[in-house]
């Protein structure tokens, strides 16, 4: 599978360039979300806390981010303290993956956070894998063709809209990812940053074993290519 190590590479890059391509929403803590926001996101915990196992995870579809990169905002020259996403498990048939090449692009419009497309973990200092935060990801394309013409919203939180701007050839603000619409929910690990912020200060790639920058995912992923390892 060569197609593989790119997906894996795109979304490690889409969390590390999260913050740097669109306009943060305001912080908000559960506490200051209205009655039925809450109530919502506590069914949403209720439907997904099955997948604080991440072997659950697997069993469901879920796929381990073949690069095993965790991302923080560091390694987009963002402020350290901003802190980390982590490790990302996705699943194919809900994201509706249909070409790796030239950029990763697909059809899937899913925005039901019941089962989420992706979930993102981060390692502890025992090495176990924490759930962290739910995600869903929604390709522009097909949601335009869909008949929406504005971007998906939970409970009035429009999510992150990301496209690559060709001027600034030093970065992908779409992460090898073809222009989509994407949204984090932090309900297993509390944000200070808000519940539906990109980075979370209070999670780090310290106790990672794998890759812990873009950098090195791609020398991962290039001596693989070398080794005809995936």
């Amino acid at each position: 599978m060569r197609r593989i190590p790119r997906i894996a590479l795109a979304f490690g890059a889409a969390a590390i360039s999260g913050l740097a391509a669109s306009a943060p929403l305001r912080a908000q803590s559960a506490d200051e979300l209205d009655p039925a926001t809450r109530a919502a996101l506590d069914e949403i915990r209720a439907a997904t806390e099955k997948y604080e196992d991440p072997e659950v995870a697997l069993a469901d579809g879920y796929i381990r981010e073949p690069m095993n990169l965790c991302a923080h905002a560091g390694d987009e020259d963002l402020p350290p303290h901003l802190g980390a996403m982590g490790i990302h498990f996705f699943r194919p048939d809900l994201l509706g993956i249909t070409a790796a090449e030239p950029r990763v692009n697909g059809n899937g419009i899913h925005t039901d956070f019941l089962k989420p497309s992706i979930l993102v973990y981060h390692t502890t200092a025992e090495g176990s894998l924490k759930l962290g935060a739910v995600e869903n990801l929604v390709w522009e394309r097909a949601w335009k063709e869909a008949g929406n013409e504005s971007p998906p919203e939970f409970h009035g939180f429009r999510y992150y809209h990301r496209i690559d701007n060709p001027v600034t050839t030093y970065a992908d603000e779409a992460h090898l990812f073809e222009p989509h619409y994407e949204l984090h929910m932090w309900l297993y690990e509390e944000n200070p940053a808000g519940v539906f912020a990109q980075f979370n200060p209070r999670v780090s790639c310290d106790h990672h074993d794998g890759p812990k920058t873009m950098a090195e995912a791609i020398a991962q992923m290039q001596a693989g290519a070398q080794t005809g390892n995936p």
